[in-house]
C-alpha cells in the first residue's frame, strides 16, 4: 500500500531504524513506531512555536493524552523512514494530528498515529490554554491542512463487528 506524502503543506520528519528497535522476528518493534512518530510530534510542536525554543517558552508545552496507532507493514534494521504530520484539529487548548510513517525509498506506508494533545505547563503540572503565538500557528496550519485529503484511518477507532 502506498500512500503520498509529498505535499509540501505537510510537516517531514526522517529517521532510520537502528538495530536496538529491531524484535525477536527482526523488524521494528511495535513501540518504536510510536517512538519514531512521538519524534514527530515534537518537531512538529517545536514548528508550532518557531522561532522560540524549548528552553525560552517557560514551560509551556503540551502532553500526548490519546494516540491510535495502525500498523500496515514491517520496517527492517537501517530502512530509512519518512514520518508526515496532518493538523486535523485544534483549539485553544487541544491539538489532533497524524502521522503517517513511510519507507522513504521503496514509498509503502508502515504505520499510522493519529494524537491528541492538550496545552500543559512544565511549571504547574497542570493543563493550559496554548500560548498566543502557537495557538494561532495551531490554527492557521489546521487551515492550510484542511485542503489536504485525509488518511482512510484518521478519526478510525477500534472496533470490533458483531457475529450474526
Amino acid at each position: 500500500m502506498t500512500f503520498l506524502t509529498s505535499d509540501s503543506r505537510l510537516f517531514h520528519l526522517n529517521a532510520v531504524v537502528k538495530p536496538e528497535w529491531i524484535d525477536e522476528y527482526g523488524h521494528l518493534n511495535m513501540a518504536y513506531y510510536v517512538l519514531i512518530c512521538d519524534y514527530a510530534t515534537a518537531a512538529f510542536w517545536d514548528r508550532m512555536n518557531e522561532p522560540v525554543t524549548l528552553e525560552e517558552r517557560d514551560g509551556a508545552e503540551y502532553a500526548v493524552v490519546e494516540t491510535h496507532v495502525n500498523y500496515m507493514d514491517e520496517l527492517r534494521v537501517h530502512a530509512p523512514v519518512v514520518v508526515t504530520t496532518q493538523a486535523l484539529a485544534a483549539d485553544t487548548k487541544r491539538f489532533r494530528i497524524f502521522h503517517s510513517l513511510s519507507h522513504a525509498e521503496e514509498g509503502y506506508l508502515a504505520a499510522t498515529n493519529e494524537v491528541m494533545a492538550l496545552g500543559f505547563n512544565l511549571n504547574t503540572r497542570a493543563m493550559m490554554e496554548f500560548v498566543p503565538r502557537a495557538r494561532t500557528r495551531l490554527q492557521e496550519t489546521v487551515r492550510a491542512h484542511s485542503a489536504i485529503e485525509r488518511h482512510v484511518n484518521a478519526g478510525r477507532a477500534i472496533g470490533q463487528p458483531r457475529k450474526r
